[in-house]
């Protein structure tokens, strides 16, 4: 018995090494030794054997992983690509804002498709200058959609406010940016000033408050009533991100329109909207004119139509161009050379680029009359001088007349050009709200949710207007019985 039990046992141990190397087999992958590991360590302790011994683990190439992990999309920003739309995804730099009044404002624009289709049809002449110029102060490329928040695109666009142009500058702010305002023009509508005074306030505004969403609200609002809101929090131990600021509900709708505008032009296709491409080229181009120009006569020199002419000049109330204005003239980028070729053309033939003459307003002159002797009617003058209701016309006035040969070119642009805007607002009866950046209403405040806002549609108010001393003293007698007091305007 004992005999057969040590028989069997040795059986079992002779058999371990091949039961281990099918196993091996089975899996096809093993751990090889090196032969200076694999004829032992001839005594060795293990701190003494060769540190050139190695472990090779190796594995069967019939079962190597074929498939292969997706490759994580890339942007090559070598190339420009042929889609104006691509750049300024590429440039995109902002942090995303998330909420319920993102939500909302992106349903709004999507329900309105042929309105989107409209603006970023208008879009088209200005993008490709404005993603330059953010392009070159390594700012964020989704601020060049900003103008579809404040004007549509429409560098004509005035509000109540006195916010005019593409960026709607307000006066003091224009003039803080060194936007020229004359008789001639006003250069928050030029598409080039106006831009480069716009992107250097954001710049400025940034880096007060470090934030690009503090930045935008302080755009619409002003910085110093962002600043106040900001230390207001701090001093509650609050946050004082964006959305944690108690602020105007135009404002708090402000930023949130923005980022839906940006998500649509980010995948138009998960929104089921149709982005039209704007090809990645100049859209114009400019040329520095030292002499008086007529709008007429430079639209046919650049063979453009006056009201095409007129969009890419909307800085000019005035149916002249003065030679020594701050702006350059700004012609589709197809048509600069055709427009050199033919202003040196036309002043070889020496031929007047001007046929209009200035008419100083004299005491005691009347419109009526003026146009009378320059035979022109005195709507058209008022068309063609930017005259309106709200602007003063008295002695020393300079009047623009239309001079030998100007009939035709006052007709060309009459109705067509830009009105000059007057300093002070129309004065509007009726309920007012609290005046904002410099000067821009801003409605009634919203808590962080945005709830009880009544202005979310960005409805503008004129600004505040105080009775006179006299009529509040005689009110005030003619009372017979104390009243208590009112409450402020909020």
């Amino acid at each position: 018995m004992v005999f057969r039990f040590l028989l069997a046992t040795l059986l079992c141990l002779l058999a371990l090494p091949t039961r281990a190397e099918i196993a091996i087999q089975h899996e096809r992958s093993s751990l090889q030794l090196t032969p200076e590991l694999s004829q032992g360590g001839g005594g060795r302790n293990v701190a003494e054997t060769d540190t050139s011994t190695t472990l090779t683990f190796t594995r069967d190439p019939a079962e190597e992983v074929q498939d292969e992990l997706p490759r994580l999309p890339t942007i090559d920003l070598t190339t420009a690509p042929d889609d104006l739309w691509q750049r300024m995804r590429n440039g995109f730099g902002m942090p995303d804002l998330h909420g319920h009044l993102v939500a909302d404002r992106q349903a709004w624009y999507l329900n309105r498709p042929d309105l989107l289709k409209r603006v970023f049809a208008r879009s088209g002449k200005y993008l490709y200058h404005i993603i330059g110029e953010l392009e070159k102060r390594g700012m964020p490329t989704e601020l060049a959609l900003l103008p579809i928040v404040e004007s549509s695109f429409n560098p004509l666009a005035y509000s109540r406010a006195r916010a005019l142009g593409m960026w709607q500058f307000i006066p003091s702010t224009g003039k803080n940016y060194n936007l020229k305002r004359d008789a001639w023009l006003d250069q928050r509508r030029d598409i080039i000033a106006s831009t480069s005074a716009a992107l250097e306030y954001l710049q400025n505004i940034y880096e007060m408050h470090g934030d690009w969403h503090l930045a935008l609200a302080s755009y619409n609002w002003g910085e110093h009533a962002v600043a106040r809101a900001v230390n207001k929090n701090k001093a509650k131990g609050l946050p004082t991100d964006y959305s944690s600021l108690t602020m105007p509900g135009e404002t708090r709708y402000y930023v949130p329109k923005l980022q839906a505008i940006k998500n649509i032009v980010a995948q138009p296709e998960l929104f089921g909207f149709k982005l039209d491409p704007i090809v990645n080229t100049p859209y114009f181009g400019t040329v520095d004119v030292d002499s008086d120009l007529d709008i007429s006569l430079a639209a046919k020199l650049a063979e453009t139509p006056v009201e095409e002419f007129i969009a890419l000049n909307p800085a000019f109330h005035r149916p002249m161009m003065p030679g020594d204005n701050a702006s350059p003239i700004v012609v589709p980028a197809d048509k600069v050379a055709i427009f050199r070729a033919n202003l040196e053309r036309y002043a070889a033939e020496d031929k007047p680029l001007s046929s209009w003459e200035t008419h100083i307003l004299k005491p005691g002159e009347t419109l009526d009359g003026v146009a009378a002797r320059y035979d022109i009617s005195p709507v058209k003058l008022k068309q063609l001088n930017g005259i309106t209701k709200r602007i003063k016309v008295g002695p020393g006035f300079n009047l623009l007349v239309p001079g030998k040969g100007a009939q035709a070119a006052a007709d060309d642009v009459a109705g067509k050009l830009p009105q000059a805007m007057p300093d002070v607002p129309k004065a509007t009866p009726g309920k007012r709200g609290k005046v904002g950046k410099g000067g821009k209403p801003v409605g009634k405040a919203a808590d962080k949710t945005g709830k009880k806002i009544k202005e979310v549609k960005g409805k503008r108010r004129t600004t505040i207007i105080k009775k006179s001393t006299a009529k509040s003293a005689a009110v005030k007698a003619k009372s017979k019985t104390p009243t208590a007091p009112k409450k402020k305007q909020h």
